[in-house]
């Protein structure tokens, strides 16, 4: 197997902020089982609109401008809200190339732009 071509200072040097809404264990309270909260989380990565090359090659769907590229060090769980510049996304699994890289690479799905925090994710 190949060497892990690393790619963590670059994506350091390059990334921008962004909040993941990381969703938390529930729990019982009072024999009643309670579903926990999303818990806003501080995060930083490389942020990019789609290119031609990747609506050629994506397996399926349809896909917007508004669609972007995340590349991350740290794994996202899929289906993670995430609130980039106003906007919220949700984020779905795209490459895969942990083989060969560091780098963990996402798609963020648009769903909508919203300034009123957990309602909009």
């Amino acid at each position: 197997m190949p060497e892990l071509m690393i790619f963590k200072e670059v994506i350091e040097q390059n990334s921008v902020p962004f909040t993941a809404f990381i969703d938390q264990e529930g729990q019982y309270i009072n024999g009643k089982w309670v579903l926990g909260k999303p818990t806003e989380v501080p995060m930083a990565g490389i942020i990019l609109p789609l290119n031609n090359d990747d609506l050629k090659y994506i397996e399926s769907g349809v896909y917007t401008v508004k669609e972007k590229k995340l590349y991350v060090v740290d794994p996202i769980k899929i289906d993670t809200k995430v609130k980039y510049k106003g906007d919220t996304y949700t984020v779905q699994s795209f490459k895969d190339l942990t083989d060969f890289t560091d780098v963990h690479i996402y798609l963020m799905r648009y769903q909508g732009t919203g300034g009123g925090g957990e309602q909009n994710v």
